[in-house]
């Protein structure tokens, strides 16, 4: 107690309060109760103007910033504080440099630091050790608790047993195992997007398609019951994470993504989410669990994603993009090795000419090539109907099958969205009958929540009345004998007025990687790259 003088008691007592986290924050009120508590001590220490700081509540000490410490730290410097009372010292601190930062500043205008255990004076040598030892310590607790958490999470993982959150279309059947949501309609909506890609090819015209259909996919929200599933019209995003998730591989994956600590205006950030390479995973399993596509599905639609990006590599050929050029994307200077562009000219800007500006740009040179399209594109397409011809009629019998196809895809989808529907109405139902008439508060509620369940259903029923009202009709017998006439001779399909640039560029992209074009004096040398390994 003779370290606490009058000069201290003229002073403010600062009371500094915080928890690490805001689980801690909410669930932690002893903790709490605790840390407000030592206002009154600090009264029954003699000090009359008790100040409490507690700005840095679910905040970190390990060396982020922190507004209630850095508000402590300039009351002390301008000598308003005579004691800085914490409940121990890993509240003040939890990394050397804002703990030793504390004590030379009190140190300087004679503040001191009460606890539970004791009062300390950083002035005199044997309390400043005294208080360098704990903070040490507390530095080397926070790192120990840590490390050990990290590592048994570590150990469950590399057991493919540590979820910390499920993708739609799975749920949790045990602490640590997974299997596929008994949902019939959630495992549908999941297999659909994975079957459009494959025929479409593009994650922007399957999302594009589903909106265009108005077909919803699942989404899990969370509200006041809990983890529930939410039916919307997908975004780009959506379709992006459905095809890229390895779990929907039957992949067990850990250690995706870590984190970079860097140093911001002296103090330590730490950047979250960025992602690592395949080989820098923690842990990868495959055939972990129950899949919705086979690992070289997977592997497929990885390569297909990172093709169509746009400008984003210097292997990939981009999206197939408008334009009458068949091959962009696809010609590769042999000169440079940089991938050739197209400029279009012309009365209706519909002239392609192929260029590569490599060498003007790496050495300030003349440009490395530059031809016309028309003869090229013309060039190859042939090779590609020599390549094609004998699979022209299964390709007409093909689509003629499939001609069908998506209006039955959209109406089964319709029929398990109604299937839903009418459940949640009687769901619904059963809880308005089940509650006391008389309690109208309640008995309103659940009633209007009925109503809606109805509306919905009645829309469905509509929308799938509207559906059948219209079938798809089917080819008529001189329909599909053009359309056979048209699979035994596919040079004149290739160019026919019904086959747009689009559609033929997508059948060039599917039979040719790449092609590797070089310009002499008299002649276009093209060696064409099939998808297989073959060149021409």
């Amino acid at each position: 107690m003779s370290k606490i003088t009058p000069e201290h008691l003229t002073r403010q007592a600062v009371v500094y309060i915080r928890q690490s986290t805001a689980d801690q924050v909410i669930n932690n009120k002893e903790s709490q109760r605790r840390q407000y508590g030592l206002a009154d001590r600090a009264r029954q220490l003699g000090w009359s103007e008790v100040i409490v700081i507690d700005d840095d509540l679910g905040r970190s000490g390990s060396g982020t910033a922190r507004p209630g410490f850095e508000k402590l730290l300039a009351a002390i410097c301008e000598g308003r504080v005579g004691a800085v009372v914490s409940i121990e010292a890993s509240r003040l601190a939890r990394n050397g440099r804002d703990w030793h930062t504390l004590l030379e500043f009190c140190g300087l205008v004679g503040t001191l630091i009460v606890d539970e255990d004791g009062i300390y004076d950083p002035r005199h040598p044997n309390d400043r050790l005294l208080l360098g030892v704990k903070g040490t310590m507390s530095e080397m607790e926070l790192s120990i608790f840590r490390q050990r958490s990290l590592e048994a999470l570590k150990q469950k993982a590399r057991r493919g047993e540590l979820f910390l959150n499920v993708a739609i279309g799975y749920i949790k059947v045990s602490h640590d195992q997974i299997e596929k949501d008994p949902d019939r309609r959630i495992q549908e909506a999941l297999a659909l997007v994975f079957a459009k890609f494959a025929e479409m090819q593009t994650l922007r015209q399957v999302h594009l398609w589903l909106r265009q259909e108005r077909i919803a996919l699942p989404a899990v929200s969370s509200g006041p019951e809990g983890r529930h599933v939410e039916w919307k019209l997908p975004v780009y995003n959506t379709i992006r994470h459905i095809l890229t998730n390895l779990i929907y591989a039957g992949a067990y994956v850990f250690g995706r993504s870590g984190s970079r600590v860097t140093i911001e205006a002296g103090r330590k950030r730490i950047v979250r989410g960025f992602r690592r390479e395949r080989s820098n995973w923690e842990v990868l399993i495959k055939d972990h669990h129950e899949s919705y596509i086979t690992w070289a599905e997977f592997e497929r639609n990885q390569r297909l994603i990172t093709d169509n990006a746009n400008g984003k590599s210097f292997m990939s050929r981009g999206s197939v993009r408008c334009g009458e050029a068949l091959l962009a994307g696809l010609l590769r200077c042999g000169h440079c090795g940089r991938k050739l562009h197209v400029a279009y000219s012309g009365t209706h800007s519909n002239v392609g000419r192929y260029h590569c500006s490599g060498s003007q740009i790496n050495h300030g040179g003349e440009p490395c090539i530059s031809f016309g399209g028309l003869r090229v594109d013309a060039a190859i397409s042939v090779e590609v109907i020599a390549r094609l011809q004998p699979l022209g009629v299964q390709a007409a019998l093909s689509a003629m099958e499939d001609r069908g196809r998506e209006h039955v895809e959209k109406l089964h989808q319709l029929e398990l969205s109604l299937e839903q529907a009418r459940y949640e109405a009687t769901r619904a139902r059963r809880r308005y009958e089940a509650v006391d008439s008389d309690n109208r508060l309640v008995a309103g509620e659940l009633e209007r929540r009925w109503n809606e369940r109805l509306l919905a259903v009645r829309a469905l029923e509509e929308e799938r009345g509207a559906l059948l009202a219209k079938p798809e009709s089917p080819l008529s017998e001189a329909d599909r004998e053009r359309l056979l006439a048209l699979g035994s001779d596919l040079e004149r399909a290739w160019n026919s007025p019904g086959a747009t640039p689009t559609t033929r560029k997508r059948i060039i992209r599917t039979l040719i990687h790449e092609i590797v074009v070089r310009v002499g004096d008299a002649a276009i040398e093209l060696v064409i790259h099939w998808q297989g390994g073959d060149h021409t």
